[in-house]
């Protein structure tokens, strides 16, 4: 086993370079439904934010229904705050999501479940991007844009969002290198993100 290979999920496996993620409706609750495709538009899993539960938590499932891995907040109601990954087939931690929200930047880094070593970190665009879609009139439908990065602070890959009128998010994952981060922890923080 690869040190990267202890984040694989034990119920999916990953390993290609490009995938969609997609919000797709909103559920009799008014929470937000997501799925995650492969290149080929295959659908691999599957989740709804439980954002009205005691702690956020996302159950993410494959396209039989079959639970796979959850996220869920570590503090109840933690908006800004620190997320774990865990795999629902044998319940290992894996890893943990820590926003550090700001006005300027939204950055994500993405850690070992255990001793907190740094994955990889996921940074929004700059200032004047960020602050445009929060401040102007129709900025939130300026689409998003990730930088991902591994442990060294390489640059990897991008998460790109569309253009869209409409209420629902689409990202492009484009990974460079899949060799120096965990892909499957991307994917599903790719989600995560745009649900937070």
């Amino acid at each position: 086993m690869t040190a990267l290979q202890q984040y694989d999920l034990s119920a999916i496996d990953l390993s290609g370079s490009q995938y969609t993620v997609e919000q797709i409706d909103r559920d009799k609750n008014f929470r937000p439904e997501y799925e995650a495709r492969d290149v080929t538009g295959n659908t691999l899993f599957r989740t709804t934010y439980q954002m009205y539960e005691k702690k956020d938590e996302f159950p993410f499932v494959d396209k039989d229904g079959t639970e796979i891995c959850r996220v869920k907040a570590i503090d109840t109601w933690d908006i800004a705050g620190d997320y774990l990954l865990t795999d629902s087939r044998t319940d290992e931690e894996l890893v943990i999501f820590e926003n550090d929200l700001s006005v300027l930047q939204d950055t994500w880094r993405l850690s070992d479940a255990n001793d907190q070593s740094l994955l990889a970190e996921i940074n929004s665009r700059g200032a004047p991007v960020s602050l445009a879609r929060k401040l102007l009139p129709g900025g939130q439908y300026l689409a998003h844009k990730y930088e991902i990065s591994d442990a060294n602070g390489d640059s990897i890959g991008t998460i790109t969002g569309e253009f869209t009128l409409f209420d629902f998010d689409q990202y492009e994952i484009d990974l460079t290198d899949t060799s120096s981060i965990p892909t499957e922890p991307i994917v599903i923080a790719a989600i995560v993100i745009d649900a937070i």
